[in-house]
């Protein structure tokens, strides 16, 4: 932020930033934007810092806050508050988020089973796998074009017989019966895998 903080801030009206932020809420106005971040993100840095922020993480919520500024400019209502008191705001909130976010993670237990990465399978069970992949693989090559389709839409993509029943154009009593000879086949060629 040193290249856009460091400027000296000109000296801005209250009416004139209302003006300038109702500008960019409704033109998008880049020239606008411009005057609101001189005018306020070396104040909201030092805000921030007022309030214990360390300077890099004051930085990045600075960027954080004048971000939302942009976004959030369209519903600026400059009949409700003043520009300074509406982008201020913003400002407190996003540090309070920013706050509980570092104190829900500081008290996360790293412990957690479930926050631990799952163990690397071995290679023997990889090894099995592929070679599992490969029958299954040679065994649906095996099965005629309708029944390798029925069984590719059903346990590929997870449709249901009437899904495929529709997608084929096909009667649902059809699609079931080739599902139902496919298992089979796929059972007698692949014997326990199934």
């Amino acid at each position: 932020m040193t290249d856009l903080t460091d400027r000296p801030a000109p000296t801005v009206d209250s009416q004139r930033l209302s003006d300038l932020l109702v500008q960019v809420g409704q033109a998008r106005d880049r020239a606008a934007f411009r005057t609101l971040f001189d005018h306020f993100a070396p104040r909201i840095r030092a805000f921030l810092i007022q309030r214990r922020v360390i300077p890099a993480m004051a930085d990045d919520l600075t960027q954080d806050v004048m971000l939302a500024i942009w976004r959030r400019a369209s519903s600026f209502d400059p009949s409700r508050a003043a520009a300074s008191t509406w982008i201020y705001t913003i400002a407190r909130n996003q540090h309070i988020d920013q706050y509980r976010k570092a104190q829900r993670a500081s008290r996360m237990d790293q412990t957690d089973p479930s926050l631990q990465p799952a163990p690397a399978p071995a290679a023997d069970d990889l090894c099995e796998q592929a070679e599992a992949a490969d029958s299954v693989g040679v065994a649906l090559e095996d099965l005629s074009a309708d029944q390798r389709q029925v069984v590719e839409l059903a346990f590929t993509e997870g449709l249901t017989h009437s899904e495929i029943a529709d997608r084929l154009e096909l009667p649902l009593g059809t699609v079931k019966s080739r599902i139902r000879l496919a298992l089979g086949k796929l059972k007698t060629t692949l014997g326990e895998m199934v």
